[in-house]
Order: structure tokens, then C-alpha cells, then sequence
């Protein structure tokens, strides 16, 4: 099972490629994402703040998670993304986990994110349910909530 750590500015390089490789492998998005660069493109402020989780596999970097937002607000989960040559191992599941550990520890009760919607089962397997419909570049996406014990 992959090593879930925190995630370092150093880790951008490794982080941005799985971002770009992944995000691209969904037939579904790949031409919007094409048309659009600037959407493949990963900021560094999740890294630089502490707010991004990354998961490694024999010492490379396989897959990410990156939360935003302040206890006592929303708490949004920003990215989820795992290497389409690491998928279906429970590496986006443990990296789930691991930030809702986290945010459990702070105190925060719930986590939102804006699904994309090929991934919105994922979500749902997870513990999501539907709390509404976001607007977003590329058409409406569903919103989903989970509550945190």
C-alpha cells in the first residue's frame, strides 16, 4: 500500500505530472482540458501551505489530495488524483482517509467537493451524498458532502 505523507513544495514536479496524466486519461475531459492548458497546469499553494497529501510508491510520487478553507467553514476537498497506472489499488480512498483524519483532528465536521462527474460514484462510495449542483467552466458538476464523526 502506498506511503501516505505530506506533501512538500519539492513534491510539485512529481505532483503536476500525475495531475496532467490523470486528469487528461478521461476521454470525457480530454478535449475541454486541451482547448483550455491553463487547466492542466497545478498550483503550488496547497504544497506551500500544507494542505496537500501525497501518496508514494517505491519512493515516486503515485497520487495527491489537497483540502482548502478554514475550521469553522467549508472545508473543500480541492483535488483528488491518482496516476491511471495506480489506480484501483485504494490509493485515492487511503488519501481520502488520511485528510479526513486530519480535518477530524481539527475539529471539522464536513468536507465538500465539486465532483467531477465521471468520479461522482467514487464519491458516493465514500460516503458523499448530494448536497447541490456547481456551475463550473465546463458545465454544471455535482456537489456532495460527507459529515465528519
Amino acid at each position: 500500500m502506498a506511503a501516505i505523507r505530506l506533501g512538500t513544495p519539492a513534491d510539485l514536479p512529481a505532483c503536476s505530472g500525475v495531475y496532467r496524466r490523470a486528469s487528461l486519461s478521461n476521454a470525457g475531459d480530454r478535449d475541454n482540458l486541451l482547448a483550455h492548458p491553463e487547466y492542466l497546469i497545478l498550483g503550488p499553494e496547497g504544497l506551500a501551505e500544507g494542505r496537500m497529501y501525497v501518496a508514494e510508491e517505491d519512493g515516486s510520487v503515485v497520487g495527491f489530495a489537497t483540502w482548502a478553507g478554514e475550521p469553522g467553514g467549508t472545508i473543500e476537498l480541492e483535488d483528488v488524483f491518482v496516476d491511471p497506472d495506480w489506480r484501483r489499488r485504494g490509493i485515492a480512498t487511503a488519501l481520502l482517509g488520511h485528510v479526513v483524519d486530519v480535518l477530524r483532528a481539527r475539529g471539522v465536521r464536513y468536507l465538500e467537493v465539486t465532483a467531477n462527474p465521471h468520479a461522482e460514484g467514487f464519491y458516493s462510495a465514500a460516503g458523499f451524498t448530494d448536497c447541490g449542483v456547481a456551475e463550473t467552466v465546463f458545465g454544471p458538476s455535482p456537489r456532495k458532502r460527507l459529515t465528519i464523526d
